[in-house]
Order: structure tokens, then C-alpha cells, then sequence
């Protein structure tokens, strides 16, 4: 079984000029956590997570989520509140997505990917055909798919 087999062919993505905020709307809208991100050919040159946006609030200089409990919940101060998180959400994505993006071959097998998944410890993997974005496979849908056949 290969990657073309098991992989999703309708793959949510983001463009590289994209903010963060298309990249959280997406996230909700789609009950997703992750997603490549491509250029104007649909190479995949970037991939951001749920992750990401977390150690990025975690480890800005501003000292982001300090700033926002003080601005809003000891101080009350719904303006500075916004205007922290509308900074944020106006960064465009590429400032803090992974640029080393790991992806497999649509004929790669599935043994090989999950031996990718578990040892990168990542949840899911995009897939590429002729340098393009053709999937997207996740840890489910290997374990789905490698099951299926044994029960």
C-alpha cells in the first residue's frame, strides 16, 4: 500500500502570502490543526500547526499571553486586549511556520510513513506529486488503513 492509497485528496492549505488569521479561521472552520502551505505552483514551501501559533504566543518578546491576562483580565483593558491580538493575527504565516517542511512521495509505502510519523512525532504528512501537493496523510488514517486489511 502506498501514499496515493490512503492519502486525503481534499487538503486544506494556505497560501505563503496568508496572515495568521486565515491559518486560525481555517483551523475552526475545518476542525483541523495543521496545514501546508504553498506557493503560487503548489509546491509546498511551508507547513503551520496549532503548535506553532502556541510557541510562537509562548515565546514572543512581548511576552503575549502576560500581556493579554494583564491587559484584559486585571486591568479591563479590552482595547489593549485587541490590539495585541490583532497584531498577532496580521503576522503573515510564513514568519512562523516551519520552512523545513517533512513530505512523502504519492508512491511512498505506508510502512514508511508510519515509521516517519512516529519517529518525527508529527500528526500529519503532506503528500507531493511532481513536486506538488496531491494529499495529506494523518497518523488516523494510517492506523485505519493498516488495520482495515487485518480485522
Amino acid at each position: 500500500m502506498q501514499a496515493q492509497d490512503i492519502m486525503v485528496n481534499r487538503v486544506y492549505k494556505v497560501k505563503e502570502n496568508d496572515s495568521v488569521r486565515a491559518v486560525i479561521d481555517k483551523f475552526i472552520e475545518y476542525q483541523i490543526s495543521g496545514l501546508p502551505i504553498v506557493n503560487d505552483r503548489n509546491e509546498i514551501i511551508g507547513f503551520i500547526s496549532d503548535g506553532d501559533v502556541l510557541r510562537y504566543i509562548g515565546k514572543h518578546d512581548d511576552h503575549i499571553v502576560d500581556s493579554l491576562y494583564y491587559a484584559f483580565v486585571i486591568t479591563g483593558d479590552q482595547e489593549e486586549f485587541e490590539d495585541r491580538i490583532e497584531r498577532l493575527l496580521n503576522l503573515n504565516v510564513m514568519e512562523i511556520a516551519k520552512k523545513k517542511v517533512f513530505k512523502v512521495s504519492w508512491k511512498e509505502d505506508i510502512e514508511n510513513i508510519a515509521a516517519y510519523l512516529g519517529k518525527k512525532q508529527i500528526k500529519k504528512v503532506p503528500v507531493e506529486k511532481n513536486g506538488v501537493l496531491v494529499g495529506i496523510i494523518s497518523r488516523g488514517d494510517v492506523i485505519r488503513n493498516l488495520f482495515k486489511t487485518l480485522v
